[in-house]
């Protein structure tokens, strides 16, 4: 590859053009030139080190999706005519193609959900009754989350149901309803001796999931899932958090990318 680098700067440096060539660029040279190295690279291995190496073009063109080119090679006794044309795909103004070969400068573009520009937007509350011991901590917290991030509670609606397994079709028409940028989604499901637990947790995870994609808006899922009553505490305000002030902030993140990135 290094060679094939050389030899190009060695023909950029004897190009004679003998026709109306000005308006090519040096880019146009400079890839013509390398093209030409490439294409002389078995004969050009005898001649890298030879001085009286002369190339001339009696013309040559560059577009941006073609390159044509014709003239002569001569090194000692050995004259070379030459005349070739390139196709160069992928360009962008080709109606064909969608995608350039060459590098694009412009910066990637990320994406994300801002905290800050959650006031003004509008939130549901979902919240189980049952195991309210364990909810209602959560709700709290998600209600306290939400005012430190400058969302009025007249932004903030909550709707009280039995259970978790409940909770998706309640959610699924508050997102309908298009009065809400965000469903947060709370409950709390104690395993029992039965294989209930099984039945609610799959159905609440499955069914939040559902409403979030039914309706276009993002319905969180702070449903806790715990073994024992302790561990519901922990995640309430205890040694492990507060899952529904985490879940505010998950709402308030998404309803913030839905309504100003991703409309």
């Amino acid at each position: 590859m290094c060679m094939y680098v050389y030899i190009g700067i060695i023909l950029i440096a004897k190009v004679k053009p003998s026709s109306s060539s000005s308006s090519s660029s040096s880019c146009g040279k400079l890839l013509l030139g390398l093209i030409m190295a490439a294409s002389f690279a078995a004969p050009a291995q005898g001649l890298v080190h030879r001085q009286n190496l002369t190339l001339s073009f009696s013309n040559y063109n560059f577009k941006p999706t073609q390159l044509q080119f014709q003239g002569t090679l001569s090194a000692k006794s050995q004259p070379l005519s030459f005349s070739s044309q390139f196709n160069l795909l992928n360009h962008p103004s080709s109606p064909n193609n969608h995608r350039s070969s060459f590098a694009h400068t412009a910066a990637v573009r990320h994406i994300a959900g801002s905290l800050a520009k959650a006031g003004g937007l509008r939130f549901a509350v979902v919240v189980g009754r049952f195991n309210e011991i364990v909810t209602r901590p959560m709700l709290e917290g998600a209600l306290s989350t939400f005012k430190s991030y400058s969302v009025q509670d007249e932004d903030i609606d909550v709707v009280w149901v039995p259970g978790s397994f409940d909770i998706p079709v309640v959610a699924q028409r508050l997102g309908q309803s298009g009065k809400y940028h965000a469903v947060l989604c709370i409950g709390a499901v104690i395993r029992g001796d039965t294989s209930h637990y099984d039945a609610v947790v799959n159905c609440s995870a499955s069914g939040v999931l559902s409403a979030g994609l039914n309706s276009g808006v993002p319905c969180i899922f702070s449903v806790l899932t715990c073994d024992t009553l302790e561990q519901g505490f922990d995640r309430a305000g205890g040694k492990v958090g507060n899952k529904g002030s985490e879940g505010a902030l998950t709402a308030m993140e998404l309803a913030s990318m839905f309504e100003h990135d991703l409309k």
